[in-house]
């Protein structure tokens, strides 16, 4: 008998490549973020023909409505951890298990923040909105209460994508999600303006104003629900809509991983509800509270890049992680986080650069808002590098089922550096309890969008040393 060579006996394995395995992923999440980013921008250019108190009112239920829409994610971040670490084992009953559970308890959770958002809308709306603005207060509930209708299909959405993507699937989100977002631009181009002649067209308009935008976006979501549940029934997550509460063990193993995701979300979204005070006690309390939401949708075009690469990071980590290889996951998690720090260094060069003409494409009919959103476009641009490693290293470690270090960093970067930072540089003095009087540095909008650049540093180094440490591995899901 012929004796057998070595390689005869050991097939040749071809070396797997990092940025080919990351991209892959990576690259569907990055364009759908990308439609996200127009579809933002394009609410605001509709507004600002609306009126300034249209404009104001999104701008300040912009803390309100993440705090809703994040709760949402953090959900849709528990299925992929736990979808794609079953998926990385080979375990395709478990996978299949996974995402019932997630769905039924999204679907109930989302129906419950439903209920409590209409009365929540008004609580809100004093908290963020001057009392001599009660114009924009009474829009701020009105936008706010519509919203809440599309929660259940919201929370939908951002389950079955979780587990999409825990499968390797970040194709699908990619086309359904887009199609949503074409849905809402059309609605928005009827619903938000009056008839209007373009050119030699006429453009009928029901000139709904805020009240359509708001519509638009329900129906857009409910659209897009229905359309994740037929496809994803059809995938390897074999989906049905099943409207009974997890047991009990099952709805543990989700919390475990979604409500520091969610405390996550609720520091943010707090944080940026104080930001958003400091705002209304300048001066110009106005124009900057306006220029915020426009800010984040050109800064979007630095960062959602990066959120689509948090979005592969967070898959291939958990897969990894299933397949017993930790090296694996530290290694595809480093190329993600590269890959977006080089992104994001191109982008915000050319935000930076041309930052007042596309503040003011994107709010024609408010040039006094356009120049405060051209100032912040320029100040978190310089340091949208730091954000960019930060947000995909936290993926990376969300992945892993790790929610609760990414919370803390939250804790101690927003509430303790950017929030009382804000209201040192930006107002004259900060009056605490009553007592005393601190001194502040009077420096107006541009002392808070200061403090946002200063913490984006701070978040990032900070994720890189959590994610160097690799206690993440350990995690159970």
């Amino acid at each position: 008998m012929p004796a057998v060579t070595g390689s005869e006996e050991r097939p040749q394995v071809v070396p797997e490549s990092s940025l080919r395995t990351v991209w892959t992923l990576a690259w569907p999440a990055v364009a759908l973020n990308s439609l996200q980013t127009l579809n933002f921008l394009l609410d605001n250019f509709f507004l600002s023909y609306v009126g300034p108190q249209a404009l104001n009112a999104a701008g300040a239920s912009t803390s309100f409505i993440f705090l809703l829409f994040s709760v949402s994610m953090a959900l849709g971040m528990a299925a992929t951890a736990i979808v794609s670490r079953a998926y990385g084992a080979g375990t395709h009953d478990e996978s299949v298990v996974a995402n019932e559970k997630c769905l039924s308890l999204s679907l109930w959770v989302g129906l419950g923040l439903a209920v409590l958002a209409f009365p929540g809308a008004i609580g809100a709306s004093r908290l963020l909105v001057s009392a001599d603005s009660p114009e924009v207060r009474s829009l701020f509930v009105m936008y706010a209460s519509i919203f809440a209708l599309s929660l259940p299909a919201v929370f939908i959405v951002q389950s079955l994508a979780g587990s999409l993507r825990g499968i390797g699937d970040t194709r699908s989100p990619m086309v359904m999600s887009g199609l949503q977002i074409a849905l809402h631009i059309g609605l928005n181009c009827v619903l938000v303006l009056p008839t209007r002649d373009v050119g030699p067209f006429t453009i009928p308009g029901a000139g709904m104003g805020l009240m359509g935008a708001a519509i638009a976006m329900a129906v857009s979501s409910w659209v897009a629900a229905l359309l994740y549940v037929v496809w994803s029934a059809r995938t390897p997550l074999e989906t049905k809509l099943v409207f009974r509460m997890p047991e009990l063990a099952w709805a543990k193993r989700i919390l475990r991983i979604a409500v520091p995701a969610s405390m996550m979300s609720i520091v943010r979204v707090t944080s940026l509800a104080a930001f958003t005070i400091v705002l209304k006690n300048l001066a110009d309390s106005m124009h900057a509270q306006g220029a915020l939401r426009p800010g984040f949708s050109i800064e979007s075009f630095a960062f959602m890049p990066a959120f689509g690469l948090s979005v592969a990071a967070a898959a291939l980590v958990g897969q990894s992680l299933g397949m017993k290889d930790p090296d694996r996951a530290q290694r595809l998690g480093w190329t993600a986080a590269h890959q977006a720090g080089i992104v994001s260094a191109v982008v915000s060069v050319l935000l930076f650069v041309f930052a007042e003409p596309l503040a003011r494409m994107v709010l024609p009919g408010d040039p006094e808002a356009a120049a405060v959103a051209a100032s912040f476009t320029r100040y978190v641009a310089s340091t949208e590098v730091f954000f960019a490693y930060a947000m995909v290293l936290i993926g990376a470690m969300q992945g892993a089922g790790d929610t609760r270090r990414p919370m803390w960093l939250s804790v101690a970067t927003l509430w303790g550096v950017r929030v009382p930072l804000a209201a040192v540089l930006a107002l004259p003095g900060i009056s605490v309890f009553g007592v005393l009087t601190v001194p502040g540095v009077d420096m107006g909008a541009d002392g808070a969008w200061l403090s946002m650049a200063a913490t984006q540093v701070i978040q990032g180094v900070a994720a890189m040393w959590l994610f160097k440490r690799g206690d993440w591995k350990l995690t159970e899901v």
